[in-house]
């Protein structure tokens, strides 16, 4: 006989296919979910953002209670830190940890494509709130999208405004 009561527990895998996730259309911005946290116990988000050429990003802000990473799969992106600006083209990872101020903008002809990492994943819901926003009516502004960002520990760098 064989005792199987030590063996691990099988757990549920998560495989996202090319055309898979939850995609959701933010003006000039596209947001693939590809985990929200639901297969990670909420430790880790990873969407891929696809931003269209000359197109800023959110206002400068600032995370209180998670880490976000961004590698740029193509394209290039500028991010802003502070008063610094990085040129990261592709293969460049940012890694943004509480605290710092922090936004991006592809300035570039041609579109830009990131993996975003939220670690944990609290900001997975903050694309699907300006979803709804959008949706209800209300207008994708830095005022708006401010708004969105305080439900989710997260204020602008007004000192960098």
């Amino acid at each position: 006989m064989n005792d199987t009561s030590k063996e691990p527990a099988v757990t549920e895998v998560s495989v996202v296919g090319p055309d898979g996730g939850e995609t959701i259309r933010l003006g000039p911005t596209q947001m693939r979910i590809l985990e929200d946290g639901s297969t990670t116990g909420h430790r880790l988000g990873i969407g891929e953002i696809t931003i269209a050429p000359h197109t800023q990003g959110p206002p400068q802000h600032r995370h209180a209670q998670h880490d976000e990473g961004f590698y740029v799969v193509s394209g290039t992106v500028h991010f802003t830190v502070g008063e610094t600006t990085h040129i990261a083209p592709a293969g460049t990872l940012a890694m943004i940890p509480p605290g710092a101020p922090h936004t991006f903008a592809n300035l570039g002809d041609e579109p830009a494509v990131m993996l975003n990492t939220f670690t944990p994943d609290l900001y997975v819901q903050y694309f699907r709130d300006l979803r709804d926003m959008i949706a209800d009516g209300q207008e994708l502004n830095p005022e708006s999208t401010v708004a969105v960002m305080s439900r989710y520990a997260t204020v602008p760098a007004t000192d960098f405004a």
